[in-house]
């Protein structure tokens, strides 16, 4: 009952972002909607952005979950730009209202393990340690991103896939130069 009364929260507050802003949304709202009392919403969450904060560590690991099967990285996070515009209403009120950390979280849980795998295909052959793949991974989900959010900020507006086709020159090859180098240290 506990995780169906979040995810009815959850719902609630998706639902009411495509209606008004997140700073005119209240607890009692969300109550009201999901026909439970405030007490109940406090059991499981703090605040608002513990709510926000949870749905997006949901949203993130049912993708995840969903999308373990890519075959290159470009498919992979054409994906995560597909989800912040299916959501486009809670991410940009999360990007306008709430802590920018919040949404760079949810985006890292989206990126870092797509690009991880990327890493781990790239290695094989290779003799490089776990802690420089995780620094490579790191490297480039924090590009990846930051691209994301410049677009966020941007307005959604650029043509995902003109995103990653972009950035498939830059990036071709660069996973297995990079792990080459560390491979000979």
């Amino acid at each position: 009952m506990s995780e169906l009364t979040k995810k009815a929260l959850a719902s609630s507050l998706k639902k009411m972002l495509l209606q008004k802003p997140l700073k005119d949304i209240t607890v009692g709202d969300l109550t009201d909607d999901c026909g439970i009392n405030r007490q109940t919403f406090y059991y499981h969450f703090d605040n608002i952005p513990a709510l926000i904060e949870w749905t997006c560590v949901q949203d993130a690991d049912a993708i995840l979950a969903e999308n373990r099967h890519y075959k290159n990285w470009e498919e992979g996070f054409y994906s995560v730009f597909m989800l912040a515009l299916e959501d486009r209403s809670f991410v940009m009120n999360i990007y306008h209202s709430v802590s920018l950390n919040i949404l760079m979280r949810y985006m890292e849980r989206l990126v870092r393990p797509l690009l991880y795998e990327v890493v781990e295909e790239q290695s094989y052959g290779l003799s490089v340690k776990d802690e420089d793949k995780e620094f490579i991974a790191r490297f480039y989900t924090s590009s990846f991103v930051g691209l994301v959010l410049d677009w966020i900020d941007a307005g959604m507006k650029e043509d995902p896939k003109r995103i990653v086709t972009r950035l498939s020159p830059i990036v071709k090859g660069t996973f297995r130069q990079a792990l080459v180098s560390y491979s000979k240290q």
